[in-house]
């Protein structure tokens, strides 16, 4: 009885195809132009202050405030964090070629 119960495999569907073509994709390595790659945490920090100074022009407490700054403190986190993560890395490849 115990061989007769997988004969063979079951065809995935649709929808787990897509699922699972989607997890491939996201967890490709992403290669940017180095110009594109060095002003990344620029733009993170431009628009996290431009999403915080543009909460001060609501005119009145709409459902839409908290999100601008939490999408302000996001974007500023972030291109502190890309930022340092960068010098560190840079400041550690010079100092062991000055070695």
């Amino acid at each position: 009885m115990l061989s007769q119960a997988a004969r063979k495999p079951m065809a995935l569907s649709d929808t787990q195809q897509v699922a699972r073509n989607t997890g491939q994709l996201a967890t490709k390595k992403l290669w940017l132009p180095k110009l594109l790659y060095d002003v990344l945490p620029y733009f993170y920090l431009a628009s996290g202050f431009a999403a915080f100074f543009a909460t001060l022009y609501i005119s009145e407490w709409f459902w839409v405030l908290p999100h601008y700054l939490l999408f302000s403190a996001a974007c500023i986190h972030l291109g502190i964090g890309v930022y340092r993560r960068r010098n560190s890395r840079k400041s550690v490849a010079s100092n062991s070629e000055q070695s």
